[in-house]
């Protein structure tokens, strides 16, 4: 940030000689500019309307970036003190500004900030005829289209200020065009304004456009950046004519198009998704909308080498991503287009037009968590999902170089290379809640054999048996076994449940899968399903602990064992209001609608693995809550686990402990 606010000061007559190579002020700038917006995640569409804890693309931002420096600076005596850290580390830290910085702290920067934030709000408008901007503007549009002008034309309305300066080289640039950095970058946004505008006219044609998009960029590499954002926000907003990719006036794809269906289903395969059709019908040429057609043109006019490729980079990743964001085919029709000028990207490209099906389709994403628990659990037949486990949801990687070339893709990588993209993730806790209570019922179906089922009527505390794997209930050893092995498959499926709550919505998705999720699936009635020969109690006790399991993992993703993690001040109020909800059901304040052993399950399992592995959670809850919450346990039959509870509570419910010994010592006597 200083060495923007400082370079893209200084005018570009300002240079030094580095081995014999000249550096002038705008590729210091140009350079330091590149690396913070790299730094701040520049390359996100600008969509404001992702619903998440946070929006996609404004959560790394410039005051973000500064307040995570100030933060550290709390902490550096710390790392002073602290001799285990390098004598390297302490010695950075001992540098660094004690006093906190603020955007305040660097003017250009904010300003240009605010702009590029103006930009993506609203349509770009306030040029005044006459202005320093206005002459800039002027300037840049007759550097960049100077054949144009020499015929004649003008893109904007001349003034008595503008240049017509029509050299071919840096030494004949306009001296309007001889300023500090950030006053062009204050300009570039109207030019490119003027620009579409002219294209969208005809006054323009795309390959002189994508020329002087090009010329604009080579005189400052910076203003890469803006022409991205700028084009970007265009696309959003949905108010031009699409781009026929005809092969005449825009780059056509059909060369590479029809492949690429075929390598997007292929990595599909597996998942049962449907691809949609790339084919537009007869022999109308594919469409991308404007703004985007003439992003995806420009970055072909680069060449890829050492000195383009971070400002290629940069740019390409941006418009990645806002091709994916764009209807289909759209990323299908850049990759197509881009893989016929660099072979060796075709597997990356393909690999994101593929990703591509599930942005704009939630029935799509449903179908992938679906697979995903299939692969896992290693239910059907296919290969992919035969062995089940780790391997089968992750897969071994995929591209050409593998023999027999792209193939399906496992849906674990699938996922975790589009879960962002998803629209409504507080409904996905929904989702993941509904699969693991379907396929803890094709557990049941597959894993215990039918003559035993009856005999889990009359159990109870299964969930603390099964995992300390003691025989001396009186049951046959193959009903051990065999409910053994579900419930480590259930265990498996609940982990990947877990997971999968965290990796979609992180401390949001946890947050409303405890307090909003589960209280209402306890709460609301569920129809009966087709028994097949196995035990409705079987199955219920089995959801009751799937889900169990599910919370408590997701708590510890979430907040950590212990105080460390900083989301645990979390946890005392998210975890409170969860137990608030056991207890007062427990209580009978609330009616419940699902099956009561599920709900018995679920609140003995939850409350055993909270008090055998996370523990100091409990000291953290109100006491009052405890206690109601170990009485309700003792009226279900629960007196060892509510006493284990009491026990983990601390020493404010020895009391109560104490008095439930008494009472059923008293009860026992009797």
């Amino acid at each position: 940030m200083p060495i923007c606010e400082a370079f893209g000061s200084c005018p570009p007559n300002v240079s030094w000689t580095l081995m014999s190579e000249e550096i002038t002020s705008h590729a210091v700038f140009s350079n330091a500019f590149t690396l913070l917006l790299t730094l701040w995640r520049f390359d996100q569409p600008p969509l404001e309307h992702v619903t998440r804890d946070v929006p996609v693309g404004s959560h790394l931002t410039p005051e973000y970036l500064l307040l995570v420096r100030n933060s550290q600076l709390a902490f550096s005596e710390d790392l002073l003190i602290d001799q285990s850290k390098s004598k390297q580390l302490s010695r950075v830290v001992s540098q660094l500004p004690r006093e906190p910085i603020f955007m305040d702290s660097f003017p250009k920067l904010k300003c240009w900030y605010r702009q590029h934030q103006a930009c993506i709000a609203s349509p770009l408008s306030g040029l005044v005829p006459g202005t320093p901007v206005h002459q800039i503007v002027e300037a840049l549009l007759d550097f960049m289209f100077r054949k144009i002008n020499s015929a004649g034309q003008s893109l904007i309305p001349p003034t008595s200020s503008g240049s017509n300066s029509s050299g071919s080289g840096n030494e004949e640039i306009s001296p309007h065009l001889k300023l500090p950095a950030w006053d062009i970058l204050e300009a570039v946004p109207f030019v490119l304004n003027a620009a579409l505008t002219a294209c969208a006219h005809g006054t323009l044609s795309p390959r002189e456009l994508a020329t002087g998009l090009k010329h604009l960029a080579d005189f400052l590499p910076a203003s890469l950046a803006t022409i991205t954002s700028y084009f970007s926000a265009e696309v959003t907003r949905g108010i031009w004519k699409p781009a026929s990719m005809n092969g005449t006036d825009w780059p056509s794809p059909a060369a590479n198009l029809a492949a690429v269906e075929q390598q997007v289903k292929k990595i599909l395969a597996d998942t049962g998704v449907d691809v949609p059709s790339l084919s537009v019908g007869g022999s109308s040429p594919a469409i991308l909308p404007l703004p985007l057609a003439v992003l995806v043109s420009l970055t072909i006019t680069y060449k890829l080498d050492r000195d383009t490729d971070r400002f290629l980079n940069l740019m390409g990743a941006a418009v990645s991503n806002l091709a994916t964001s764009c209807p289909w085919p759209c990323m299908p029709v850049m990759a197509a287009l881009w893989a016929q000028k660099v072979r060796r990207w075709s597997d990356f490209l393909v690999f994101s037009a593929s990703r591509t099906v599930f942005h704009h389709s939630s029935d799509a994403v449903v179908q992938l968590l679906r697979v995903c628990f299939t692969a896992t659990l290693g239910i059907g037949t296919s290969s992919i999902e035969s062995n089940g486990g780790v391997g089968s949801l992750l897969g071994h990687g995929f591209g050409s170089h593998f023999s027999g070339g792209i193939s399906a893709v496992a849906p674990g990588i699938l996922y975790l290379r589009v879960h962002r993209a998803v629209r409504n993730v507080m409904f996905m806790s929904e989702e993941i809640v509904s699969l693991l209570m379907h396929f803890v019922r094709d557990i049941a179906d597959s894993g215990v054999p039918a003559k035993d089922l009856e005999k889990l009527k009359k159990t109870r505390g299964e969930i603390r048996s099964l995992s300390s794997q003691k025989t001396d209930s009186g049951f046959p050893a193959s009903c051990h076994v065999s409910l053994a092995a579900a419930m480590v498959r259930v265990k498996l499926a609940a982990s990947l449940g877990a997971s999968l709550v965290w990796i979609t919505g992180g401390l949001s998705l946890v947050q409303s899968l405890l307090k909003e999720t589960l209280p209402s699936w306890f709460i609301s009635a569920h129809r009966s399903e087709p028994n097949g020969g196995v035990s409705e109690g079987m199955v219920a006790r089995l959801r009751g602990y799937a889900l169990a399991y599910l919370a408590v993992l997701c708590g510890t993703f979430c907040w950590g064992v212990d105080s460390s993690s900083p989301t645990s001040k979390w946890r005392p109020s998210m975890l409170g209001a969860h137990l608030e909800f056991l207890a007062s059901a427990l209580d009978g304040k609330i009616s419940l609608g699902c099956n009561k052993a599920t709900w018995r399950a679920y609140v003995s399992g939850f409350i055993s693995l909270i008090v055998g592995c996370t523990p100091s959670w409990l000291l953290e809850v109100d006491l009052q809550v405890l206690k109601r919450l170990s009485k309700g346990l003792k009226r279900c039959d629960e007196e060892v686990l509510a006493l284990a509870l009491l026990e983990a509570s601390g020493v404010g419910a020895m009391g109560t402990a104490a008095e439930m010994i008494i009472e059923g010592s008293l009860n026992f006597a009797r």
